[in-house]
């Protein structure tokens, strides 16, 4: 440790831990972060050498230099020992249960979706099965440095109870879709199944309920409209897969004028403030005037896009045109990751390959949309996604003491180049500490360990016979 942060270290000891019993009632914070590089991404992107974060209750009360070890007090005080404070980074799209089908269906099998996913969910989802797989992906998420994540998927209460014992934050869309699937007997049962987990978790602190249509092609019109009515009726978001693939429009089954998803969403009056669409490859520019006109959000997964052979999103042109542009893994049978780590550099490289431009998505604009992009595409922006003063306090530490660390000349090259989830220190969610030093300290591992274990063990004998049925079956793409 360089001789000056030690010294701002052991004065920071001095002022707040080691006081008499009349100095703690004067303790004006509860928990101070300092010793290490602070990264804003405030709108200067301003960068904090040496820097101070303090936290009161849920929310952060200031930002600074050592000045502010003169002003504030606390009974817990984290040493970023010269690491990196910054925002929490936002995993803006997933379907974090299928981590129980992680590492599966990987033979080979052009249509993945609809002879392997569908399937296999079909056959082995279950409500205690989604508990327990969100509980194991939400600790990977908060050990790699994601404070909030957003998800599509079924039974969002147990999804919501199992992030709520973890301590993240979570934006979760309950899944309407044409056909049966676990939680809802009926076709499209899932907007009745919403309902009662929307008035649930309406106010939650860490839960923001949503609807979740699938797709264009697996949600009719009316459908799409009247889950558009409820969510302005309840306001809350609307989570949708768009662009996927390049012939979604022909899959259409509602008679439209519409040459594209986006043309088609907005023909039929649900394209607005509320929607938050997945992928985006496909995007014309109309199309992706059309979003910006309707302030929607967008959700860029390039790791998975690129493993499913779908596309480049154009990703740049979103972010140079100042749209709501925010990150994604998707599930983690698409990108076999819940972590954003290998996802900065994929998204920085497939846009410089996509214009064979290696000037583009500088690290910088990388860490951008991973934290404040991904707020601003769930339009939570005014809460988290930034270091400042009134925001929610989701905050991690990345060590740089590591091999693969050092040199760190730029701090967001250091980020989007070398670091990978174990660099993470510490994750902070809502003022409380979640991990520290790399120890959970909401739930352990091994808490769960039993549980994986019983749902792996079900799962790899019908997941091989399903295999060879599925690798037969003709690409969604064809």
């Amino acid at each position: 440790m360089k001789l000056k942060s030690l010294v701002l270290s052991v004065s920071a000891v001095l002022l707040s831990g080691c006081g008499t019993m009349a100095k703690q009632q004067e303790y004006n914070a509860d928990l101070i972060i300092n010793n290490g590089q602070v990264l804003t991404v405030n709108a200067d992107m301003q960068v904090i050498d040496d820097g101070v974060v303090v936290v009161k209750n849920d929310k952060i009360i200031a930002v600074g230099d050592e000045k502010l070890l003169e002003q504030y007090y606390a009974p817990k005080n984290i040493d970023a020992n010269d690491g990196i404070v910054m925002p929490g980074m936002i995993n803006a799209h997933n379907h974090l249960p299928m981590i129980a089908f992680r590492g599966l269906g990987e033979e080979g099998i052009s249509n993945r979706l609809f002879a392997y996913f569908f399937p296999l969910e079909a056959q082995k989802l279950s409500r205690e099965l989604i508990y327990n797989a969100t509980k194991l992906g939400a600790i990977d998420l908060a050990q790699s440095g994601v404070t909030t994540y957003a998800d599509m998927y079924y039974h969002m209460d147990e999804m919501a109870k199992a992030t709520k014992e973890v301590g993240l934050r979570a934006v979760l869309g309950e899944t309407v879709i044409k056909f049966p699937v676990v939680d809802a007997k009926q076709p499209y049962g899932g907007i009745q199944y919403a309902k009662p987990f929307i008035e649930e978790y309406q106010n939650d602190p860490l839960i923001t309920p949503a609807y979740a249509p699938h797709a264009v092609y697996t949600v009719s019109k009316e459908k799409l409209q009247e889950i558009n009515q409820l969510s302005e009726d309840y306001d809350v978001p609307v989570l949708i897969h768009v662009a996927e693939f390049p012939n979604e429009e022909a899959r259409i089954k509602d008679p439209t004028k519409a040459t594209s998803p986006v043309e088609y969403l907005e023909e039929i009056g649900v394209l607005d403030e509320r929607m938050v669409i997945a992928h985006g490859i496909h995007l014309s520019q109309h199309d992706q005037a059309l979003l910006k006109q309707a302030d929607a959000g967008v959700v860029y997964n390039p790791m998975a896009n690129v493993k499913g052979a779908t596309g480049i999103a154009p990703a740049w042109d979103m972010f140079r045109a100042d749209m709501r542009v925010g990150l994604g893994t998707d599930g983690p049978m698409s990108s076999n990751q819940v972590d954003l780590w290998r996802t900065l550099s994929y998204a920085a490289n497939m846009q410089r390959l996509k214009h064979s431009d290696r000037t583009i998505m500088i690290p910088e604009q990388v860490i951008e949309m991973a934290t404040i992009g991904g707020a601003k595409a769930l339009h939570m922006e005014d809460e988290i996604g930034s270091l400042e003063v009134g925001k929610k306090a989701d905050i991690i530490i990345v060590e740089t003491q590591s091999a693969n660390m050092m040199p760190s000349y730029d701090p967001y090259a250091t980020l989007v180049y070398q670091a990978n989830p174990s660099n993470v220190d510490t994750t902070i969610v809502n003022g409380k500490v979640v991990m520290e030093q790399r120890q959970m300290k909401t739930i352990q591992l091994d808490d769960i360990r039993q549980s994986v274990e019983a749902f792996e063990s079900d799962i790899a004998d019908f997941a091989k016979e399903l295999s060879k049925k599925a690798i037969k079956s003709k690409s969604l793409m064809d």
